[in-house]
């Protein structure tokens, strides 16, 4: 079984960038009696699994909710339906380090329980090769597409880490919405062996101007991140880059986490508008901290940090002002009570499915199906060491 696996890792790891589903087709069907191979990937609002076919958009897409392909996606678990003459349809959700791509379907002889295990390393492998393809073919960003992303939409999600990761000590996940036409916000993060950094920018404007805002700022943290800078310091220079650019006619808010994995002991620095909410033991509360300027505002502004902790079981819940505007228009007060019970309906989901869901929610809630601003969700669950 294990010469299986082997043989599927090397046919993935030498095949060409945009050839990756015909090689681990004509693996599977060799060493597998497998038919019908079908890679589908999450379109970029998390609505359905698009089939990666050649030529583009040959494939019917199907929903992630209310199918067997979007169970194994959203359990994260493999699925297996019978489809008569005594085969079976296995479904096997793609991920990567608990950034949730798609899912492999194919048809097997029998009922695949002996071989399921291994099939679920492949398509866990598959995953990683995918990452990598990306570098070098634009197969496998077309295919997640169900509409035409706008220009600045496109600037966004080339910007972001992915949707989800997961950890020993945590597991995050974040949406932006509307998917195809997001412009201003944005979300970041960077796990290491003892900190987990999480950002969450919420920029000012609309369209191109906000996407270059946004790109500025988000390269601006990153660039002083990975030089060592501590959190406070990664906020005054990028203030000083936006800064330096715009000379105040723009700014950009940011809500910004250093967390010391092993402690759950956090430095916060709250730069403008996304706020935090916080479940614990079953209680939805909004968290406040020290309110500083958006960066870019003025010109060489100080950043303090302040202290913070995350207890085990905690979910934390980050979102941009659009969220609110979405969840109650008429007042903060009311916002912060549609969104708590919109945490609360969601609280039994894995942190991956959250923003997704409490985006869902709120539009419900308030009438519309999209929101009038850009809106992102970031959701925390900690479990700590």
């Amino acid at each position: 079984m294990r010469n299986g696996l082997a043989t599927v890792e090397r046919a993935l790891r030498t095949a060409a960038p945009h050839e990756l589903p015909d090689a681990v087709r004509g693996v599977l069907a060799e060493r597998y009696a497998a038919d019908s191979v079908e890679l589908y990937l999450a379109d970029y609002g998390l609505t359905v699994l698009q089939p990666v076919s050649v030529p583009p958009d040959a494939g019917q897409p199907v929903p992630v909710h209310d199918s067997p392909a979007g169970r194994a996606f959203g359990a994260q678990e493999p699925f297996v339906e019978p489809v008569g003459g005594g085969r079976v349809r296995a479904h096997l959700p793609v991920t990567v380090r608990g950034d949730r791509l798609g899912v492999l379907t194919m048809t097997l002889p029998g009922q695949g329980d002996g071989v399921l295990a291994e099939l679920a390393e492949i398509a866990q492998v598959l995953g990683h090769e995918l990452i990598v393809a990306e570098r070098d073919t634009d197969l496998y960003l077309r295919a997640r597409r169900r509409d035409r992303l706008t220009l600045a939409a496109e600037m966004q999600w080339h910007l972001l880490p992915g949707r989800s990761c997961t950890g020993p000590e945590f597991d995050l996940g974040a949406q932006l919405e509307p998917a195809y036409a997001v412009f201003g916000d944005n979300y970041d993060w960077s796990v290491t062996a003892d900190r987990l950094m999480l950002y969450v920018t919420d920029g000012m404007g609309e369209g191109m101007e906000a996407a270059l805002l946004t790109s500025l700022t988000v390269n601006a943290l990153r660039n002083a991140r990975r030089a060592g800078i501590p959190l406070a310091d990664q906020a005054a220079l990028a203030d000083q880059a936006v800064h330096a650019h715009y000379r105040g006619r723009c700014h950009l808010s940011v809500l910004m986490f250093d967390v010391e994995l092993a402690t759950g002991r956090a430095q916060v620095v709250d730069a403008g508008s996304p706020r935090m909410l916080r479940l614990r033991n079953g209680t939805v509360e909004r968290v406040r901290f020290d309110a500083q300027l958006p960066l870019g505002m003025f010109e060489e502004t100080d950043y303090v940090a302040q202290e913070f902790r995350i207890e085990p079981g905690d979910r934390l819940v980050l979102v941009s002002d659009g969220v609110h505007g979405l969840a109650s228009p008429d007042a903060e007060a009311s916002a912060d009570a549609s969104l708590a019970r919109a945490i609360l309906s969601t609280r039994l989901l894995p942190a991956a499915e959250v923003p997704h869901a409490v985006l869902r929610e709120s539009a419900r809630r308030s009438g519309r199906r999209v929101p009038n601003d850009d809106a992102l969700v970031v959701c925390l669950d900690w479990r700590g060491r």
